[in-house]
């Protein structure tokens, strides 16, 4: 059954496109049910992100043009407006894509970890749904395996590549303990709700977010389990924190040098990571001249990103190798299920023979002929008819001269020179 993975990612199409193609979570289940009722579509799994809708189909025949249609109409789109963006990779390429995208190999921030959760998803959805088959369920577990190897063995996913991960990342550095440890979030914005992120998945005990409106902070704080304050708010609660990350609009410094020397004075000394991510600066420089307190601009998280992007490069070709070979592993079990197919047709084939023959050999040993006579009749007619196709094939061979053929046929029954 050949293998289809169809689609459009943030390389191919802009995100005007991208929002016209995706998938409303919940509406999964009986799109997948429509695919597969498509005609030729046996298999069905969908991938819908941000970045990425992708189609992962076993067909019946290898037939894009129906599964390019079923999309556009689906989506309401002409064929013509959406074939410019889309990828099609069959068969090899499709397992390979897959391996790819799951090791963050194709994904907008090289190696990111995200991707695996949403296939996994994706996954389960096709599960749920029962628009998977054998060969699917196969790759998918495969992919699961896959990525973890790589994970595993390289540092694609080590070192962090973005602003709000950097800046987690070094939190890590200093404080070997979050799940005690309280972070003060100042600003509500999208690098601030990554960083919040960030801390829940690493363990942070408490998430302080503070917000020019405070409607907005609590927002925010709510998905983390937080608590909100406003921007005035912060003397009062500035003491308690262990990581100060800030990131605002504000044209004016928000954390003065006056306010963070007397919440170190109130922390007894404790260390207080601070990051300033936000141009124009948060947070004043001169806060420097304080011990314990250690401060980190934009500008040099951006060195700490560089670095890491040259080291997540480097693991990207390990990665590769790897998703290479396993590709070719998948491949060779698809292989061996399409041989065990033949052979199980093979041997339908000869079973049916054998019973009809054994058959009329019973109704004449009824008859009362001699069971002498009856065992010759079973042995020659089993041995003419099982020997019939493969004595056809070479007659035919070797009167078109096709020693390919003749080769082929003395090698499957070992016939000696």
């Amino acid at each position: 059954m050949p293998l289809l993975a169809l689609g459009i990612n943030h390389k191919t199409a802009p995100v005007g496109i991208r929002e016209q193609v995706s998938f409303i979570p919940a509406d999964l289940p009986e799109a997948l049910r429509e695919l597969r009722a498509n005609g030729q579509v046996a298999e069905a799994a969908i991938l819908s992100t941000c970045n990425r809708t992708e189609l992962y189909c076993g067909l019946e025949q290898l037939n894009a043009a129906r599964v390019v249609q079923w999309l556009s109409d689906y989506h309401s789109l002409p064929t013509t407006e959406l074939q410019p963006y889309l990828y099609q990779h069959p068969d090899y390429q499709a397992v390979r894509h897959m391996l790819r995208v799951a090791a963050g190999l194709d994904s907008m921030v090289l190696g990111e970890p995200q991707i695996l959760g949403q296939i996994k998803s994706a996954y389960q959805v096709a599960s749920d749904a029962g628009t998977l088959g054998t060969q699917l369920e196969r790759l998918f577990q495969h992919t699961f395996s896959v990525a973890k190897q790589v994970r595993t063995d390289t540092t694609i996913g080590q070192s962090p590549v973005s602003v709000a991960f950097a800046a987690v990342s070094l939190s890590r550095q200093i404080f070997a303990d979050l799940d005690s440890r309280t972070a003060l979030l100042v600003g509500a914005g999208e690098t601030i709700e990554l960083v919040a992120r960030h801390l829940r998945d690493h363990g942070i005990g408490r998430i302080i977010v503070a917000n020019r409106t405070l409607e907005r902070a609590r927002l925010l704080a709510t998905r983390f389990q937080g608590y909100a304050i406003t921007l005035d708010e912060i003397p009062n609660h500035i003491a308690e924190a262990d990581i100060v990350i800030s990131s605002t609009g504000s044209p004016h410094i928000i954390l003065s040098y006056e306010l963070i020397k007397r919440a170190v004075r109130q922390r007894r000394h404790r260390p207080v990571f601070m990051v300033d991510i936000a141009v124009p600066r948060d947070i004043d420089p001169t806060i420097t001249k304080l011990d314990d307190v250690y401060l980190y601009t934009v500008d040099d998280l951006q060195d700490i990103i560089q670095d890491n992007v040259r080291s997540r490069q480097a693991a990207a070709l390990q990665a590769e190798e790897i998703v290479t070979v396993q590709t070719e592993q998948f491949m060779a079990w698809l292989r061996a299920q399409a041989s065990s197919a033949n052979i199980r047709s093979l041997r339908m084939q000869a079973e049916s023979v054998r019973d009809a023959t054994l058959e009329r050999a019973r109704r004449q040993l009824q008859q009362g002929r001699d069971a002498e006579e009856v065992l010759n009749y079973l042995a020659q007619t089993l041995t003419n008819k099982l020997l019939h196709a493969p004595s056809t094939g070479l007659r035919e061979a070797a009167a078109q001269g096709n020693e390919d053929t003749i080769a082929t046929i003395r090698r499957i029954y070992r016939l000696e020179p």
